[in-house]
């Protein structure tokens, strides 16, 4: 989880390939109407949110009741929003990219062909509510390099072992 830009999907699918599960971008949950939003510069609501957010809901309870095992990228930058989530599930954990709004501009400045322009970051960081601790979650700083994120996650995950 984490602001636009902080690096979601790229640290999911590393951390999959590392962990050998499968890997989801939540952001291909979203409807039609949400993206088209988002590319016209406008925040979601919650309103808008709750129809994606039970969307990958099931995808984590379907995933959970047939045994497989996925990383899935989300922003679930509220507290309500990973509530519906993890619904108290303790199969499932939440990983934070935790990263300044100075260093995630710089990065979104950058970045082609993305749905959510730049200019919603300031939103996404009045929105977020960083994960507290009776949420179990797993945080880590993203101005590092992509493989030492991923070691520092791997290295918090309770993973069962063979």
């Amino acid at each position: 989880m984490g602001v636009s830009g902080s690096g979601k999907s790229t640290i999911a699918d590393h951390l999959a390939i590392r962990i050998g599960w499968r890997y989801e971008d939540g952001d291909s949950f979203h409807p039609p109407g949400n993206v088209a939003k988002m590319h016209a510069g406008q925040p979601l609501t919650d309103e808008d949110r709750w129809p994606w957010l039970q969307a990958i809901a099931d995808e984590i309870d379907r995933t959970c009741k047939v045994r497989e095992r996925a990383v899935i990228a989300c922003s679930a930058l509220k507290r309500v929003y990973r509530d519906i989530l993890v619904h108290g599930r303790e199969d499932v954990r939440i990983v934070f990219l935790n990263g300044t709004q100075e260093l995630i501009a710089a990065r979104l400045a950058t970045r082609k062909g993305h749905f959510m322009p730049p200019e919603l970051l300031a939103s996404q960081f009045r929105t977020l509510e960083p994960p507290t601790p009776e949420e179990c979650p797993i945080t880590v700083k993203i101005d590092n390099t992509v493989e030492t994120i991923v070691d520092n996650i791997v290295s918090q995950l309770e993973l069962e072992r063979p």
